[in-house]
């Protein structure tokens, strides 16, 4: 399952540059910080929803709080969900711009293989729920959506746990894809999962997110300015039937990438993500996590009724089946239409360890679940168990082979990691032909 000796051309899963390679390990360090917090709080939920305290964890996610002439009292569980995802959405909306605006993804070479893997890992997963639940009506078909989604916090958890070393070009690779992901996410969950649409608040929207871009266009940081405009584009967007994260990504959009134009420094996009890349890892998805994940599977029926659900099912084999597939496809299609080979000393196997950890998907699988059945409704407790299942499937299969190739992975880490002439910079960036 290695790549096939003979044509030279142009390299699939080739590194970066030193600049981006190490933008992209600061970012992996935290995102890995916020999984270890996510898994340990979906932990907890589902100890406490399966307790004899189970009803006091209900009464907590059910607690409502906030203004209700704003239609605004919600509860702790929506607040979660709507608000601080929102700060999840905006650190996205940030990455996804300075991405490809500043990162692989303006390269439409580079850009191609984690855009296809990325489509195709959505695409499949799709049909194989749509295979399972075709003829089942009562609304089944709307969670098509579910097992779309790939988790970096989560997946970067798992690879913390089983300690493997996976070279630059690898985790580029994971990162761009969930990326990607992440923008397709938002797309269905804006296009799909907009119930009602009210035109008015959704106009009225544009005048603060405008005000905020015109700020942010002229390099203003004051908190004070921006938060308000912020809030104010969270609400319109909120009662405008449109999910209240999408104005998290609009305000991650308008944020310039450039850097400072009087002096050093970072420009704002990098600024706005060093503030909130820790509060959207440290606590906005954990939070989330604590209130969705907790499903309780003791009482009738429980997880083998669960199991049962052709809902469950098809969100277990779309995460596990359809995500390889989906994932693992794409990369052998983009290979064999451009003629390209896997970078040295990488091999297919090493494709599908990574197809296998975009099968990790949580805190966007278990929205969407939200979104399409209803948060207390019993469907969406059979996709958390189909979310949460599938997952740590996925997590257990990618484990096994990450693991076998952990050997090569250190080699290849110390090769990038080796700096002979202590300029700060690994030799193999100062080498390397297509370094920018």
């Amino acid at each position: 399952m290695g790549a096939p000796p003979g044509r030279t051309g142009r390299s699939l899963l080739g590194r970066g540059s030193w600049l981006e390679v190490r933008r992209i390990g600061d970012i992996l360090r935290l995102e890995t910080f916020g999984g270890v917090l996510l898994v340990a709080a979906a932990a907890a939920a589902l100890v406490w929803a399966n307790s004899p305290w189970r009803d006091v964890y209900r009464a907590l996610g059910a607690l409502r709080v906030g203004p209700s002439a704003l239609d605004l009292d919600l509860t702790l569980a929506q607040w979660a969900a709507d608000g601080l995802l929102a700060i999840f959405f905006f650190v996205a909306g940030l990455e996804l711009k300075r991405e490809f605006v500043a990162g692989d993804l303006r390269d439409p070479r580079r850009a191609a293989l984690p855009v296809a893997a990325a489509v195709g890992g959505m695409v499949v997963p799709a049909l194989i729920y749509v295979v399972f639940n075709a003829g089942v009506g009562d609304g089944a078909l709307a969670g098509w959506a579910i097992p779309t989604a790939t988790d970096i916090a989560f997946a970067l958890a798992v690879l913390a746990v089983i300690s493997t070393h996976l070279p630059d070009a690898l985790r580029t690779f994971l990162l761009t894809l969930a990326v990607v992901d992440d923008l397709l996410a938002i797309l269905i969950i804006a296009v799909f999962y907009t119930s009602s649409l009210a035109l008015v608040p959704l106009v009225l929207a544009l005048v603060p997110l405008g005000l905020f871009a015109v700020l942010v266009q002229r390099r203003v940081r004051s908190w004070w300015l921006l938060l308000p405009l912020a809030l104010a584009t969270w609400v319109l967007v909120h009662e405008s039937g449109v999910h209240a994260t999408v104005a998290g990504v609009l305000l991650g959009f308008a944020v310039p990438v450039a850097r400072r134009a009087a002096g050093p420094g970072p420009g704002l996009a990098e600024h706005f993500e060093h503030r909130f890349r820790p509060l959207s890892a440290g606590v906005a998805v954990p939070v989330f996590a604590f209130f969705a994940a907790g499903v309780s599977v003791v009482g009738t029926g429980g997880l083998g009724a669960s199991l049962r659900d052709s809902v469950t099912l098809g969100v277990l084999v779309g995460l596990v089946v359809g995500k390889t597939a989906g994932v693992l496809g794409s990369t052998w299609l983009v290979q064999r239409f451009t003629h390209a080979q896997l970078a040295e000393g990488l091999s297919w196997w090493d494709v599908l360890g990574l197809a296998l950890l975009a099968g990790v998907g949580f805190t966007v699988s278990l929205l969407i679940g939200e979104l399409a059945f209803g948060a207390d409704s019993a469907r969406n407790q059979h996709v958390k168990i189909g979310v949460l299942t599938g997952s740590l499937i996925s997590a257990l299969l990618a484990t096994v082979v990450l693991r076998l190739r952990n050997r090569r992975y250190r080699l290849l880490r110390a090769e990038e990691e080796r700096d002979t002439d202590a300029d700060g910079v690994p030799d193999v960036y100062e080498t390397d032909e297509g370094q920018d």
